[in-house]
């Protein structure tokens, strides 16, 4: 007869492991099957969020690529008629760059200073006044800001002015309350034991937000800045309304109208198909209005895109390091 070996408590705890193992890391097959679903649900719902996005991308490329050209990039549409193929968009980017610059020179000191008193300052009612107007300001429709803006400025300079700094104006109510809101949210992440340490070492409450707190959250507020810069280069409606197209060049935004890329692409698009008497030639072609509009359109996407980009070069740069 065999003896059988002995068991010893070491063994019996090794199987025991063993077994509780098994048991934790053995997949439940409808906990498995749920997973595979929700899985192929979310790819799913990506893949649908993402397809307007892909289209939208492809249409304005393959659209707008062929009139992308360096005369495109550097000339004006003055004394361009019907389907000459000549002409550009230069004075339309001048007008985006400059309207766009004036705005957020108008609403990223105010922007920023209305979060940092919410955020360091505010109590009481006029905190959740100032919290209200800026949720009623961030539903505002854009055709109502470029309104406000030019009976503002026809209440001054009288009837029928239009210029550059009225559509900064404009821009500026559609922006001020994206920064208030994406530089709220950024003054709140930085932690309360960074003001704490500068007050315990005497710090004043004006050094601290300057030195301790913008410093610990400029990548999130030029982050939010720029976004907000994005979200209204696009803007068409209050441009039309309060500075009007020319198909000149002109750099002064407190003098005369000025071109801008939305508008630009909006009036070309409506102008439709020229007549070209002798039929199409080097020097008529009839749907040329059409390709001026997609390229204009590829070229404000990629100064949106140009801007995303800084801002995440911005945010890698400058948010804190963790050690």
């Amino acid at each position: 007869m065999s003896a059988t070996a002995p068991t010893t408590p070491t063994t019996d705890a090794a199987d025991s492991t063993a077994r509780t193992r098994a048991l934790l890391t053995a997949a439940d097959p409808r906990r498995r099957r749920t997973d595979r679903t929700m899985q192929v649900l979310i790819w799913a719902a990506f893949a649908v969020a993402m397809a307007p996005l892909v289209s939208l991308m492809w249409t304005v490329v393959s659209s707008g690529i062929g009139r992308i050209s360096v005369d495109f990039l550097s000339l004006s549409m003055r004394n361009i008629f019907g389907g000459d193929p000549n002409g550009g968009i230069y004075h339309a980017i001048m007008g985006t760059l400059i309207i766009t610059g004036l705005a957020t020179l108008i609403s990223v000191p105010i922007g920023v200073l209305t979060a940092i008193y919410l955020v360091e300052y505010g109590k009481g009612a006029l905190a959740r006044a100032v919290t209200f107007f800026v949720d009623v300001m961030t539903g505002i429709p854009s055709i109502v800001a470029g309104l406000f803006a030019i009976s503002l400025f026809t209440l001054i300079l009288g009837p029928g002015v239009r210029m550059g700094f009225i559509g900064a104006v404009a821009l500026s109510v559609l922006m001020i309350p994206v920064v208030v809101r994406s530089c709220e949210e950024m003054l709140k992440l930085v932690p309360n034991e960074l003001r704490e340490a500068a007050y315990a070492l005497g710090v004043p409450k004006w050094l601290t937000i300057i030195k301790v707190v913008l410093r610990t959250s400029v990548a999130g507020l030029t982050t939010g800045i720029l976004l907000a810069v994005a979200r209204v280069i696009g803007e068409t409606a209050p441009l039309l309304v309060t500075v009007g197209v020319t198909d000149s060049i002109n750099f002064d935004p407190f003098e005369g109208r000025m071109m801008t890329l939305p508008v630009f692409a909006y009036r070309q698009y409506s102008q439709g198909v020229a007549p070209c008497p002798g039929g199409e030639s080097a020097s008529c072609v009839a749907d040329i209005a059409i390709q001026n509009a997609w390229g204009a359109a590829l070229v404000l996407i990629v100064i949106v895109l140009a801007l995303n980009l800084i801002g995440r070069l911005v945010n890698r740069w400058f948010s804190p390091k963790l050690r």
